[in-house]
């Protein structure tokens, strides 16, 4: 290429191509009535006859009842009118006790807004008066609700709103209080691409993952668990610094022999939902990781029956067969659990933005808020208040509903497998 020749530069991405423009008559064909097999086939066989071009379909089964909705181009070829559109339809829907709606317009459906979330709504049970709350929220902040479907019906009732409109911040903004008022669970994401791509869901262990302080089980082996259990709490709730009680409750625990890991193994009892969890993400393709402030004696064990990615905790000194009293290395605290959660990420290839945390202390602020999504899981008041989100009920399985996945496809990718 001589220099006088201009480099070649990037094609300019061209505006999307579409046969009807904003102007061009269109009718909104609704159809109603009992569900059966061969209404959607029947009605676009019916319209076929007319040569119209489909602009838009939507299509709701509930109960057994169907709502379905077909924007088409209006008639215009073999001298075909509207009104003879219009009595085919209404004459076929008759022949099947189906009702139909025939309604003119022009154009497409009007632009969404700017703004798109994913609002998902977790209840248990889900009711209309915390509906109506919810909806009306979202309609107070410029919102518009463009889209409402279930995820699940057990062991919650999640449904997913698709909001276009306004931001995604002012958006999760405006319903976090009104949520906590009503006792629903809400999480607000942006819609996007990135909901979808392969990412890190780091946890936390005790009270997250498993139902247990595994310092409380060691202590029960050492005769002082209710004296460890009211500074884990009081550090939990964010009144103690957590070093400075975790440096206290191991040292109740000098002298223990070595054997009473495997009995603390056997205790631990996971969360509900936690495998189903684990083991949906594992099959979307996620990575997980688990950071604790506890001992690798147990997360090293979970890591591998769990078929985890990353795991990282503190380490129980063991001299002579012997628990000193003491940890080992440095220790994994509020400030640490952030900064294992970015290096896991960065092994992981995974930027901060598509990464999920889930804890319940006080000592994982830092890392649900580094996270791209922070979930507190039955979390202290103080917790629930500063993370992105909270989930209330006891079943670790439905942050799955928060990432869009149903309980629906949870079940057929088991059945698939099991």
């Amino acid at each position: 290429m001589s220099a006088s020749q201009p480099l070649e530069s990037s094609p300019s991405p061209e505006p999307p191509v579409t046969p009807q423009g904003p102007d061009i008559p269109t009718l909104l064909v609704k159809i109603f009535g009992k569900d059966r097999p061969g209404i959607t086939a029947g009605l676009f066989d019916t319209l076929a006859a007319y040569s119209v071009d489909v602009v838009d379909i939507e299509q709701v089964v509930t109960r057994g009842r169907i709502v379905l909705c077909a924007l088409v181009t209006a008639p215009t070829a073999g001298g075909t009118t509207e009104g003879d559109l219009r009595a085919t339809v209404h004459s076929w829907a008759e022949s099947l006790k189906l009702q139909a709606e025939i309604i003119s317009g022009t154009g497409d459906n009007r632009p969404r807004g700017y703004g798109r979330s994913h609002v998902t709504v977790l209840g248990h049970p889900l009711t209309a008066e915390s509906t109506a709350a919810i909806a009306a929220r979202i309609t107070s902040t410029g919102g518009n609700i463009d889209r409402v479907f279930r995820l699940a019906k057990y062991p919650v009732t999640a449904v997913e709103f698709a909001v276009s409109g306004t931001g995604t911040e002012e958006l999760r903004s405006a319903l976090a209080p009104e949520a906590a008022g009503i006792g629903v669970d809400v999480a607000v994401v942006s819609a996007g691409l990135s909901r979808r791509a392969q990412r890190l869901v780091v946890m936390d262990v005790d009270s997250t993952l498993i139902q247990d302080e595994v310092i409380e089980l060691f202590a029960a082996h050492a005769g002082c668990e209710a004296e460890v259990a009211e500074v884990t709490e009081r550090a939990m709730r964010g009144e103690l610094d957590f070093e400075q009680s975790l440096h206290a409750r191991v040292a109740l625990l000098a002298g223990l022999d070595v054997s009473v890991v495997d009995k603390v193994r056997s205790e631990v009892r996971l969360t509900p939902g936690a495998r189903t969890l684990i083991r949906t993400l594992k099959r979307l393709g996620y990575q997980v990781g688990v950071v604790s402030g506890g001992f690798t004696q147990v997360t090293d064990d979970l890591k591998e029956r769990l078929g985890l990615d990353f795991a990282s905790a503190n380490t129980l000194e063991v001299v002579d067969g012997k628990l000193t009293g003491r940890v080992t290395g440095d220790i994994v605290d509020r400030a640490g659990k952030a900064r294992l959660l970015r290096s896991f990420a960065a092994e992981a290839g995974v930027p901060l933005a598509q990464t999920v945390a889930i804890g319940d202390g006080a000592n994982d602020l830092d890392m649900l808020n580094t996270a791209g999504l922070g979930v507190a899981f039955n979390a202290k008041p103080v917790v629930r208040e500063a993370a992105h989100t909270a989930v209330n009920v006891p079943f670790l399985d439905t942050v799955l509903y928060l990432l869009g996945v149903t309980r629906e496809e949870v079940e057929a990718a088991d059945g698939l497998v099991e």
